[in-house]
C-alpha cells in the first residue's frame, strides 16, 4: 500500500486514509489508484464488514491536484489514452457505492470535486458542521468526475444537482446536512468519533444482510421495474433468512438480549 493512502484494519472495520495532508489530500493518480485496488480488494475480503473514508490532516480532500494538471498539460498522451485512465480510476467510487458492506465517509475541512464525488459514493457522510463542500468542477473549466453528478442527482434530486454543479456554491457542513447532502454533522474534532463509531456498529452487523439490502436499493434506484424490486427482494429475504446471522438474531429475540453477528 502506498504512502499516499493508509491502510488500518479494526475488528472488521477498514480505515482507509487518503495522505496528502500538505496538499489537503489532493488526487493523484497514484493516489485514486491505490484507493481502486484497496476498494476492490475491501468488496471481496470476508474480513473487511465495514470501510470507513478519511482524510489525512484535518481534511478530507480537495480533489483533483489543479497544481499538477496545470504542469502535465504539455504531456504527449491522447485524448483516448487520457478517458481511459480516468475511467479506470474512478471505479474506486463504483466500489465504495457497490460493494455488499457498509462504507462511511468521515469529512473534515474541505470536500471538494472528485473529493466530494467519494464522499457522496459511500452510504453514510459524517461532517462537521464547519466543512467546506463544494462541487468546484465548473470553477476550474471541468465538467466532473468520480460519479458525483450521479450521486448528487440520487440523493438531492435533478434541480438541486443542477444547481451545485452549474453554480458551485460553497457549503458548511451545517447547511448540507439541512439540504440532506450529508447524513449527520458534529462538532469540529469529533468527526472520526463518530464516524468510528458508526463503522464500528455496522462492521458488527449482520453483513450478508447488509450487503442484499444494498443490492435491492441499487436496483431500485437505478430504475428497477416495481416486478424485477419485487423478485429480487423474495430472492434476498429468503437467502438471508439461512444465514447464521439470521438465526442468532431470532434466537437472541426469543432470549432477550442483544444478538452477536459473525457476518455468516
Amino acid at each position: 500500500m502506498t504512502d499516499l493512502l493508509k491502510r488500518e484494519m479494526r475488528d472488521g472495520l477498514l480505515i482507509l486514509t487518503l495522505n496528502r495532508p500538505e496538499r489537503r489530500n489532493a488526487m493523484t493518480p497514484e493516489m485514486v489508484t491505490a484507493l481502486r485496488d484497496a476498494t476492490a480488494a475491501a468488496a471481496d475480503d470476508p474480513e473487511v464488514r465495514a470501510v470507513l473514508l478519511t482524510g489525512a490532516g484535518g481534511h478530507f480532500c480537495v480533489g483533483g491536484d489543479v497544481k499538477a494538471m496545470n504542469e502535465g498539460q504539455g504531456r504527449d498522451i491522447s485524448v483516448g489514452e487520457r478517458i481511459h485512465s480516468l475511467r479506470d480510476r474512478m471505479s474506486a467510487s463504483r466500489y465504495l457505492h457497490e460493494m455488499p458492506k457498509p462504507t462511511i465517509a468521515a469529512v473534515e475541512g474541505s470536500a471538494a470535486g472528485a473529493g466530494l464525488s467519494l464522499a457522496l459514493a459511500c452510504d453514510f457522510r459524517i461532517c462537521a458542521t464547519d466543512a467546506k463542500l463544494t462541487t468546484a468542477f465548473g470553477k476550474v473549466g471541468l465538467s466532473g468526475d468520480f460519479g458525483g453528478t450521479y450521486f448528487m442527482s440520487q440523493i438531492l434530486g435533478s434541480a438541486k444537482a443542477r444547481e451545485l454543479y452549474l453554480l458551485s456554491p460553497l457549503l458548511s457542513g451545517e447547511e448540507a446536512a439541512e439540504i440532506g447532502l450529508v447524513t449527520r454533522t458534529v462538532e469540529a474534532g469529533k468527526v472520526m468519533e463518530e464516524a468510528t463509531a458508526l463503522a464500528t456498529e455496522l462492521a458488527g452487523g449482520p453483513t450478508i444482510t447488509l450487503g442484499r439490502i444494498k443490492q435491492n436499493l441499487a436496483l431500485a434506484e437505478g430504475g428497477g421495474s416495481l416486478a424485477a424490486c419485487f423478485d429480487q427482494e423474495a430472492r434476498n429475504h429468503m437467502l438471508c433468512s439461512l444465514t447464521n446471522d439470521h438465526k442468532e438474531a431470532a434466537a437472541a429475540f426469543v432470549e432477550k438480549r442483544k444478538p452477536v453477528f459473525t457476518g455468516t
